[in-house]
């Protein structure tokens, strides 16, 4: 038998990513057309633990869904690690007759609501909510496409420079040890070369490749480096090149965390309205300990557990592609 559900908490937790506000939005309205009383869950776990925890009705979420970040915030929180922690956010959902949870982050908030169901039997469902598009079960994360329409636009913008100063660049962009924010925007922003923690070919094939194109005309060149450090730095990367190829004029750009900002794409906005309703509906059908994600444009549901374990995979046909884009 279904457990009765009569309100539904949202909050959303880690890095925050474009589209959140929309899914906040899309969980709110669907909350509110099954009759359903939605909360929101100030500054994620922490705020859980807190009791940052205010009841929201259709009015709550008006003219949110172009926003970036996420209005309910979110922070880090070391007490939910520890099942004292996770104690005291059970006890401020009994407080507020909290029936279950929608969890709108990545693996690590997944990895906190899934034992935060097990321990108290609440059910909760995941969004998946990061730029860097490495969570199993979706084609898509909510935020990824604004981060590639946003380094696409950056890089654009580099390229001007590098043409008309005959210069290398290094642009580093962001993935936590994941390549498909570099890999997409490089085959989009034309790059010379692309590196990635899922295809490392070593400095060696980098300089033989920027020597090739030098040799070929090329007085400019874009590189996409994907951060966290499995491909190494870009700063040490770019002191190798400055040594081996002194014919280039070698510069490094990080773009950072202007990755995570701006108002969210259509893409994202359709998408994190879609998987916020299907949360909510999931729930009500009795779903749990699952995550909701696209595959082939159709929502999809994968437990929490997979979601967490498995790691979403680069697909080396663009590998391919980008190869023969390059030359």
């Amino acid at each position: 038998m279904n457990r009765i559900i009569k309100k539904i908490a949202v909050l959303t937790s880690g890095g925050d990513a474009p589209g959140m506000n929309a899914a906040i939005r899309a969980v709110v309205r669907a909350c509110v057309y099954h009759n359903i009383v939605p909360v929101g869950v100030y500054e994620g776990y922490k705020g859980l633990i807190e009791g940052k925890i205010r009841e929201m009705n259709a009015r709550s979420v008006a003219n949110i869904i172009g926003l970036g970040g996420t209005f309910l915030k979110s922070a880090r929180c070391l007490e939910f690690y520890h099942k004292e922690g996770r104690e005291q956010a059970y006890n401020q959902c009994c407080e507020h007759d909290i029936d279950a949870m929608v969890v709108i982050g990545g693996d690590g908030s997944f990895t906190g609501a899934q034992l935060f169901e097990q321990e108290f039997n609440i059910p909760v469902i995941g969004i998946p909510g990061t730029i860097d598009n490495d969570i199993y079960g979706t084609d898509v994360t909510i935020g990824y496409d604004t981060a590639l329409n946003t380094v696409i636009d950056a890089v654009d913008k580099i390229r001007d420079t590098a043409t008309s100063h005959s210069r290398l660049f290094f642009i580093e962009v962001m993935g936590r040890n994941s390549g498909f924010i570099a890999l997409n925007t490089g085959i989009g922003a034309g790059a010379e070369e692309i590196l990635i923690p899922e295809a490392q070919r070593g400095t060696e094939s980098l300089l033989a490749s920027l020597e090739r194109s030098h040799k070929a005309g090329k007085t400019s060149s874009i590189v996409l480096v994907a951060e966290g450090g499995k491909v190494g730095r870009s700063f040490d990367i770019a002191d190798v090149v400055k040594e081996k190829l002194p014919d280039y004029e070698v510069k490094v750009t990080i773009l950072g965390h202007i990755q995570r900002g701006g108002r969210p794409s259509c893409q994202d906005r359709v998408l994190a309205t879609r998987l916020g309703v299907t949360a909510v509906e999931a729930l009500l059908e009795g779903k749990k300990g699952v995550m909701v994600g696209m595959s082939h444009n159709k929502t999809t549901f994968v437990s929490l557990s997979t979601a967490i374990t498995k790691q979403n995979q680069i697909d080396n046909h663009l590998l391919h592609v980008a190869d023969i884009a390059s030359t």
